[in-house]
């Protein structure tokens, strides 16, 4: 942990935290603090860094599902793996909308877009 300012909402002299080892919302690994891919590494305050947890999951989403539209490979064309990521989606819509104004990570009307996109998808089977 550090303290600083944290470089989501810029809050400064609380406890902030960094991203390291962890799998994306496919339960796929990745590292952001290998020396190759995290030269600058960023710092959150809690409320950012589960707004960080967020917008991850819904990056992750986005690229599978714009690989699905697209016709390629995707993690959406299973029906488990759709039905959690509309879960998700709607849990993150829910975060957003409890709280205190816009998330400074988040684009709220982007993750409403692409969960309207999801509903008007056919669901694999």
């Amino acid at each position: 942990m550090d303290t600083g300012t944290c470089q989501g909402c810029g809050v400064s002299g609380s406890p902030l935290m960094k991203f390291s080892l962890g799998k994306d919302f496919f339960g796929r690994p990745y590292d952001r603090l290998s020396p190759s891919s995290d030269q600058n590494p960023k710092w959150y305050c809690a409320a950012c860094s589960m707004h960080k947890n967020l917008q991850r999951d819904f990056r992750d989403i986005r690229t599978e599902y714009d690989k699905l539209s697209a016709g390629q490979g995707s993690e959406l064309a299973k029906s488990d793996e759709f039905l959690r990521a509309s879960v998700r989606l709607q849990e993150i819509i829910t975060i957003l909308g409890a709280g205190q104004g816009p998330s400074p990570l988040l684009d709220g009307p982007a993750v409403r877009l692409l969960m309207e996109r999801l509903t008007t998808a056919t669901m694999p089977v």
